[in-house]
């Protein structure tokens, strides 16, 4: 049984944890989320409750009859008296003030003015700190709270606070640990019934937010206002550290973390932390170092797999069975997800896109490798030097520098590679194929990224700039080399022997020393 302690200012304390409540109803409350307690019991079902107000809205959502506000002109039930009240409006000529420009109707011309402010797209209402517009004076009230720090709403049994209520009401419901709204279809529960239906529009497939200019729709309001952002050019959310401008403010929030260092998630076996959520999907590859979570077993090797559908899909590389077959190329593959992926080189798509920049891939992990940068994430590391990275692919690439493993084969000479890009490039000159051309001056190269460091020398960007001095170079390795005299550290190191140096190229002329490799050939003999 949990102590209730009074304090001398007359204040209830929780023996559990800080959290101090003015009465003692409200501390007994709280002390439910520590002892599990839900006293609260539905009668017609096993469903129990914290509290007796969700046990209510438990009782009119999911029981008929329960429902105790009734309209008298149609039947209709509500479980709260406001929301009858809304309802009858529908049955009076409560909502004189008509729309000249569509059927919508308003109880009061201030309601009217707002809705016509989508028709004109007037937006009256100014910040003077940042330049915000909006049609709406209570929009730019909650906008101002941004610059003035104000929070208003407060909760009364822990130390948040927010400018805006509907956040105080979502974050009440964690205290309560109640989500009394449930999908009869999939089992997902929230403490909101808002969430509830955005979440059945999975379900239905509803999408009832059009946008005016194109064919878009979405099944949330907030995803139709980032949308139409891309119509309008407009970034409203501006960081005040460096000027930084984006369309919503989620985006606007993360980017804030890389000036404030905040890292809120966490891994709670190491200590591993990320700023951005998107990063919890390398948090739970990180976890899995952490459990022995891969019971599906090949029987014929030591790969074990977390789900049977990710070892059939190993299973494939035994069997060497490839169903899935490109009409437009004969390219054939295992799997249908690398079908589809292969699909998007003959129709362009990119469909994975950046909310912080105009990046856009037609692979997902690139694009969350793409966020990495934004967020500074680097979650990988190697265990025998310094190195980090944002994914998992590059640290097992870069394990094959101590290593020395290069399981690339050419088959048409003895060359092999750490990686298959590497081997890609090989391959050219035994064909001599050089697809990507230079505009400018007829440059012509077997590979992108070549073309890409060669069009700097046209342009004269230089994109990889040092944080320390005014230096700034073309390419990324002249960077690394550079930085190494501000800091003396050597990080590339050689897996035969102890030689250290601060420029990769270096390393790998050094390691021909050891593989006798000499790739430079004399064409007269």
């Amino acid at each position: 049984m949990l102590e209730v302690k009074r304090t001398v200012d007359k204040r209830f304390l929780c023996t559990e944890c800080e959290f101090r409540a003015a009465s003692k109803s409200n501390l007994i409350k709280h002390t439910r989320t520590h002892t599990g307690e839900k006293p609260y019991k539905c009668d017609q079902c096993d469903y129990a409750a914290a509290r007796k107000y969700t046990l209510d809205i438990h009782m009119a959502g999911k029981h008929s009859g329960d429902n105790p506000y009734m309209c008298g002109k149609c039947g209709y039930r509500a479980a709260e008296r406001s929301r009858l009240s809304v309802h009858i409006r529908n049955h009076t000529c409560g909502k004189p003030y008509k729309c000249e420009q569509c059927d919508y109707a308003a109880a009061s011309r201030s309601t009217l003015d707002r809705h016509m402010a989508k028709h004109t797209g007037e937006k009256r209402h100014l910040c003077n700190e940042c330049g915000y517009r909006t049609a709406q004076r209570c929009r730019l009230y909650q906008h101002m709270r941004k610059h003035t720090g104000e929070k208003p709403f407060k909760c009364d049994q822990c130390d948040f606070s927010s400018a805006y209520k509907v956040s105080l009401d979502l974050h009440l419901s964690k205290h309560a640990g109640e989500k009394p709204f449930l999908c009869g279809q999939c089992g997902y529960r929230t403490a909101r019934r808002s969430h509830l239906s955005e979440h059945m529009r999975r379900h239905s497939g509803e999408k009832p937010y059009k946008c005016d200019q194109c064919d878009y729709s979405a099944s949330r309001k907030g995803y139709l206002d980032k949308h139409m952002y891309r119509h309008t050019g407009e970034k409203p959310y501006m960081c005040g550290e460096c000027g930084f401008r984006t369309p919503d403010r989620s985006s606007l929030t993360r980017h804030m973390r890389r000036h404030s260092g905040v890292k809120p998630y966490k891994c709670d076996q190491c200590d591993y932390s990320a700023a951005q959520k998107f990063a919890l999907s390398h948090l739970s590859v990180h976890t899995r170092n952490h459990t022995c979570g891969k019971p599906f077993q090949c029987e014929q090797c030591d790969y074990a797999a977390a789900s049977r559908s990710t070892l059939d899909r190993h299973m494939a590389k035994h069997t060497g069975e490839k169903r899935h077959l490109c009409s437009e190329c004969g390219y054939r593959t295992a799997q249908r997800c690398r079908l589809i992926q292969h699909m998007r080189k003959h129709t362009g798509e990119k469909p994975y896109k950046c909310d912080q920049c105009d990046f856009s891939s037609a692979h997902k992990v690139s694009l969350h490798l793409h966020l990495s940068k934004h967020a500074g994430e680097k979650p990988f590391m190697c265990g025998q030097c310094e190195y980090r990275t944002a994914s998992r692919s590059h640290l097992s690439v870069h394990m094959r520098r101590h290593s020395g493993e290069k399981p690339y084969k050419c088959d048409q000479c003895d060359y092999s590679a750490s990686r298959k890009g590497s081997l890609d490039k090989h391959m050219h000159r035994h064909t001599g194929e050089k697809p990507y051309i230079c505009g400018e001056c007829g440059f012509k190269t077997p590979d992108r990224s070549s073309l890409t460091r060669h069009m700097r020398r046209h342009t004269g960007v230089k994109p990889y700039k040092c944080d320390q001095c005014d230096y700034s170079a073309a390419q990324k390795f002249a960077l690394d080399s550079h930085m190494a005299k501000h800091t003396g550290e050597k990080p590339f190191i050689c897996g035969k022997c102890e030689y250290k140096t601060n420029v990769l190229s270096s390393l790998s002329i050094h390691m021909r020393t050891h593989t006798g490799e000499k790739p430079y050939k004399c064409d007269q003999c």
